[in-house]
């Protein structure tokens, strides 16, 4: 077998790139050996197991979100801030729906520690104090916009609203103004 130039990074962008093909469950080490033509064993002095290289793809996939919400936040406040981070998560889920799922996944504290988990609670954290929250109610508001955001981006991309009018679009819209409203109106504790 000819050599391939495997590196690291290049094993986990095409683990990306396959995630988003046949879904992100379907990401193994060997699928990944099948994919470059090469022996399984070609691949363990990059990544340990399949689950070494699930968790490389969560990180990129959530350092992928955090820039393209960073860009998108950048110099909005309210509303308009709050729409482009969820617009971010659901436009990357459907481009990228393997690494959408990656990205879901539940890492491990040192993994956690490394990862843009903490830009995403920051960016998220900056948007609600455009509402005034108080700081200790914060984390709940970050489970709800995730909870929400999330949940929609599943149901949507499961099928679960194909059948029945309005639009996607529109009940996203309607989402996105419903949440705003709940945030304004934060209840106090």
């Amino acid at each position: 077998m000819a050599r391939v130039g495997l590196t690291t990074d290049r094993l986990v962008r095409a683990g990306a790139e396959l995630a988003d093909e046949v879904g992100f469950e379907q990401v193994t080490v060997s699928a990944l050996a099948r994919r470059f033509d090469v022996k399984v064993a070609s691949l363990y002095s990059h990544v340990k197991n399949s689950q070494d290289l699930k968790t490389r793809l969560a990180l990129l996939a959530l350092e992928e979100l955090a820039d393209l919400a960073s860009d998108a936040v950048a110099g909005r406040s309210g509303k308009d801030a709050l729409a482009a981070l969820g617009n971010v998560y659901r436009d990357y889920a459907r481009a990228h729906p393997g690494r959408y799922a990656a990205a879901q996944l539940r890492l491990d504290p040192e993994a956690a520690a490394a990862s843009a988990g903490r830009r995403h609670s920051q960016m998220t954290r900056a948007i609600l104090r455009g509402y005034d929250l108080p700081e200790g109610e914060q984390a709940h508001a970050v489970r709800l916009l995730g909870s929400v955001f999330h949940g929609y981006i599943s149901l949507e991309m499961g099928g679960g609203f194909s059948h029945s009018a309005p639009d996607t679009q529109e009940t996203w819209e309607r989402t996105l103004e419903a949440v705003d409203v709940l945030l304004r109106g934060w209840p106090s504790a």
